[in-house]
């Protein structure tokens, strides 16, 4: 089946990891990819196209700043890194899309306010979880789920999802050069599940199983995804010729509400049978 065109969708949502915008040695933010990255988001905002940003990177640039060990930060560590490293992050964000005469504003969400439908809202943001007060039991976990959750109640055309890999492989490809890119995905099946991995970095809570979950969620509400290498320059207007992963939508998707519901992230539903039933 052929690839999509990017020159297609009109309201476009791209997630960036931390992995990708932080040099994890220096803990700050790899300022010409960054540069290059709202370049290309410059040049579709220019043709017309609506852009939404989800951004991690508070946690690891806050990290930096308060000194903080190397390794897994327990919750009160994460949560004063990333109330330190979010106001470097919309800083920075506002700059780089600044010099293109774009303005930033910073949205940040908690798990609620996408499990809960009366709180969507009309934004144009650069977004990222709240980690400050978000806690072990009641949060995202990674930001390739709230992409997707952001895709779906914004009604995206297109979720670009940039990462430490060109796309989802039919093995790992560390190690195993037979390991074969796959261009397409009609469907997220059992089989497409099995191929997910672990975590790539430390820097990174999500992995290509949450791609690939996010992947599910998109595509189930209407909205094409893709899985682009963020480790080139100018890596959204590399994706029409170059090597990434697209998910496509099912032919009938789900209802406004279904897509709700189907996006879920916090099961929180009962089932009750009566005795009519039960006989």
């Amino acid at each position: 089946m052929a690839r999509p065109d990017l020159k297609n969708f009109r309201r476009i949502v791209v997630k960036v990891g931390s992995s990708l915008l932080i040099d994890s040695d220096a803990g700050e933010v790899r300022a010409g990819w960054l540069a290059a990255l709202a370049a290309d988001i410059a040049r579709l905002h220019g043709e017309g196209r609506e852009l939404l940003v989800v951004s991690s990177g508070s946690i690891a640039l806050g990290r930096s700043r308060l000194k903080l060990p190397r390794g897994a930060l327990k919750l009160e560590e994460s949560q004063a890194a990333a109330a330190v490293g979010q106001i470097a992050l919309a800083r920075i964000w506002s700059e780089v899309l600044g010099d293109h005469g774009i303005g930033a504003g910073q949205i940040l969400v908690t798990l609620q306010d996408t499990e809960e439908r009366r709180r969507y809202l009309n934004a144009v943001p650069v977004i990222n979880e709240n980690d400050t007060v978000a806690t072990n039991e009641i949060r995202y976990g990674d930001n390739d789920r709230l992409a997707a959750r952001v895709a779906t109640m914004t009604s995206a055309d297109l979720l670009i999802l940039l990462s430490d890999i060109d796309g989802l492989y039919d093995a790992p490809p560390a190690g195993n050069p037979d390991a074969k890119l796959i261009p397409v995905v009609e469907s997220v099946s059992s089989e497409i599940e099995a191929m997910a991995g672990a975590a790539e970095s430390e820097l990174s809570r999500g992995g290509m199983r949450t791609k690939i979950e996010a992947g599910k969620i998109a595509t189930q509400a209407g909205t094409h995804m893709v899985i682009a290498s963020g480790r080139i320059a100018n890596p959204l207007a590399a994706i029409a010729g170059g090597r990434c992963t697209w998910f496509l939508t099912p032919a009938n998707p789900v209802t406004a509400r279904k897509k709700w519901i189907a996006g879920s992230l916090e099961p929180k539903g009962t089932l009750l049978i009566d005795a009519g039933a039960a006989a």
